[in-house]
């Protein structure tokens, strides 16, 4: 048994030998491979654009308890039920998950953001001139002198790009979100070859979110009054005049706190910049994969011409 394993550990030697033999011999193979791979890496890595990423970090309003939003809603929830009133329902909890959410959807890019952005600069962007800040257009696809589409489209696209092809372009390659689980903070990051575009646009993004919510709450309060005007109209009960009173007293006040700001669903920790420094691509890191898998494919290719052959190392 004993004598098994020395034979195995002397094959086992004898073969480590012999591969490391066959490495040095091919030495000059796996440098030239390695060499043509770092060569294309720096060649592929210097034709990507750079991209530059401006990001805002967001502090949810509903969950800092600053704007007593929720509890004016609990306190009209209780009144409500103590007159036998239902109210028009108004949801004060949760805004933040719906917020995320619709940010992802096609119906709010489709109604706040494309209205409010340059559509070439989604669809037909070429390149950025950083000396000029000037955008350079894909004139197969946009003919920046004329301002018409020139691309060539096939079913289902259109000549102008439609809200589900651009949606899909501006979710899939320039926009990113995410929430701390920890602290509930919320990022949106926004990715671009230009700069300027990528900050206009994270603002854009945080001023329509703010903006939709604060419509459809300023709606949902306006609602709530007038119903509860008819409601006073119709009663001759004066404890029950005195609750609708109260009530009315504290919706306008939810719609006086709804009315005092701008920022309703986000508040910003750390507004968006227009960042000098890109963000990606790493040539840097491209260059050292490119060396890694050129060195392992020249050592590839020395082992299996070695082993698929009968010549022997002497």
């Amino acid at each position: 048994m004993e004598t098994h394993n020395i034979n195995t550990s002397d094959n086992t030697d004898i073969d480590l030998r012999e591969f490391f033999k066959v490495l040095w011999q091919g030495r000059l193979t796996v440098v030239a491979v390695t060499s043509i791979f770092i060569i294309i890496s720096i060649i592929y890595s210097l034709s990507l654009p750079n991209i530059y990423h401006s990001k805002a970090i967001l502090s949810p309003v509903e969950e800092s308890g600053g704007n007593g939003m929720n509890q004016v809603m609990r306190n009209m929830g209780g009144l409500a039920n103590l007159a036998g009133i239902n109210l028009p329902s108004s949801d004060s909890g949760g805004k933040t998950l719906q917020a995320i959410e619709k940010l992802n959807t096609l119906s709010f890019f489709e109604n706040n953001i494309l209205p409010n952005i340059f559509l070439p600069d989604l669809m037909a962007l070429e390149s950025w001139n950083a000396n000029t800040n000037d955008i350079i257009y894909d004139k197969d696809i946009f003919n920046e002198v004329t301002k018409t589409w020139t691309r060539d489209y096939n079913y289902p696209q259109t000549q102008i790009p439609s809200a589900q092809e651009s949606f899909d372009v501006f979710v899939d390659d320039h926009l990113v979100v995410f929430q701390d689980p920890d602290t509930g903070f919320v990022s949106i990051t926004v990715k671009h070859q230009s700069p300027f575009v990528a900050q206009a646009w994270a603002e854009l993004i945080v001023s329509q979110l703010n903006y939709l919510f604060r419509s459809k709450s300023k709606l949902e309060a306006q609602a709530a009054i007038n119903y509860l005007n008819i409601q006073m109209a119709q009663t001759s009960f004066a404890e029950i005049k005195l609750v609708i009173a109260q009530l009315l007293q504290q919706k306008m006040q939810q719609l006086t706190l709804i009315e005092a700001s701008d920022f309703y669903i986000f508040d910003y920790i750390d507004p968006p910049a227009v960042m000098e420094d890109k963000s990606e691509p790493s040539r840097a890191a491209i260059c050292i994969i490119g060396a890694i898998i050129g060195g392992l494919l020249g050592c590839l290719v020395l082992v299996i011409r070695f082993y698929s052959s009968d010549q022997k190392l002497q």
